[in-house]
């Protein structure tokens, strides 16, 4: 496996029921180091909140440019 979306780039994310996240576009902040698990993880931030979130890469869509 590996990564499908690169640093900068701005997704959607869609995290589970459980988690209250901000709507709208998150930008990749970094890739995550893909371990014997083989998730793809990203390290994701949207602009209001002051925290980075970690995402599965099946939990993201890109935005349209």
């Amino acid at each position: 496996m590996m990564h499908k979306y690169s640093i900068g780039q701005l997704v959607y994310f869609e995290g589970s029921f459980q988690i209250n996240a901000a709507r709208g576009e998150y930008k990749i902040v970094s890739l995550v180091p893909i371990e014997r698990d083989n998730k793809v993880v990203y390290r994701i931030k949207h602009p209001s909140e002051a925290f980075e979130r970690t995402a599965e890469q099946h939990q993201l869509t890109l935005a349209p440019a």
